[in-house]
């Protein structure tokens, strides 16, 4: 009798620990696409471009920032001195270049990130980068490949973990 029980317990352990190899363990990888494109493309011409103007627009808007903090320390002395009239003018001038320098810089964030979408927009570098992860996937194992940028973004997956054809079936049951 224990002689069976043994047996049945190792034919067991055999058939669950065969079942558990049967099955394929999805290994799962992420890319983060920008820091790809830019280690890419760092010494391109339009990338050194959108990096000049950026620098360009950076320092603009420290100029009028160093402006305007002159402007306050110069209120700030106006009020020290009880000079209201030049304390007005003052505090006018520094509402009027406060709202130039916030339009300034969303206008040129929104030019900049314009820039970056095109520059990241290449054809060409998405079908280099699609067949570069096709062979980093699959030499590395890997059943999907997810993007860090975009959420739900699957950048390339392995047809071994595409289950439409058996969802299809059992719907047709």
């Amino acid at each position: 009798m224990n002689k069976i029980i043994k047996t049945l317990v190792a034919t067991a352990v055999l058939l669950l620990g065969s079942s558990a190899f049967a099955q394929q363990i999805t290994k799962f990888g992420v890319v983060d696409t920008a820091k790809v494109y830019n280690a890419y493309f760092r010494n391109s011409a339009p990338v050194r471009n959108y990096e000049k103007k950026k620098a360009e627009y950076q320092d603009e808007i420290n100029k009028y920032t160093e402006e305007l903090q002159k402007l306050k320390a110069k209120k700030v002395e106006y009020d020290k001195q009880k000079n209201e009239s030049m304390s007005q003018k003052t505090q006018a001038e520094i509402t009027r270049k406060s709202d130039f320098l916030i339009e300034y810089t969303n206008a040129k964030n929104v030019e900049l990130e314009s820039m970056q979408k095109t520059l990241q927009g290449s054809d060409a570098f998405y079908a280099k980068l699609y067949d570069t992860l096709s062979k980093v996937a699959e030499a590395g194992g890997y059943s999907m490949i997810l993007s860090l940028q975009q959420s739900n973004s699957i950048l390339w997956y392995s047809n071994s973990v595409d289950i439409t054809e058996q969802v299809i079936a059992e719907l047709g049951k």
